[in-house]
């Protein structure tokens, strides 16, 4: 299997295997699938260095490079761009394992998240050093 494309200073957050349901009129997965899966692994990434809730406040920056179709198999590896007093940016690439029967990897999106940690209340607050 080709690994060239896999973000080796990121790590792997979420894998997942788009359905039927999840294809748009062209046969391709929606992007907004795509853009909810990044979501939901840049949060847990976020939540994790937050030690605790976090909300998504921004979407930075999101670039769909290939489509992405049913039989993929899709991963999503994170990394902490930035670290502020409340808030964590972070950056998602998105890869394809494709072709069972020979497979070949390629990175399909990449996206720039920005979190905020917040309390109980849903009110902000301080991230952990």
């Amino acid at each position: 299997m080709t690994d060239a494309s896999t973000p080796h200073d990121h790590h792997l957050t979420l894998r997942v295997a788009p359905m039927p349901a999840d294809v748009n009129a062209n046969g391709d997965i929606f992007g907004g699938w795509v853009m909810a899966q990044v979501d939901i692994a840049g949060g847990v990434a976020a939540a994790r260095r937050a030690r605790g809730r976090v909300a998504t406040v921004a979407v930075n920056a999101f670039v769909f490079k290939q489509p992405i179709s049913i039989g993929d198999v899709v991963s999503f590896y994170t990394r902490i761009e930035r670290v502020g007093r409340t808030s964590i940016t972070v950056h998602v690439e998105v890869i394809a394992e494709r072709d069972p029967s020979n497979p070949v990897c390629v990175k399909v999106t990449e996206a720039t998240v920005t979190y905020v940690a917040i309390d109980a209340r849903g009110g902000k607050r301080e991230v952990p050093a």
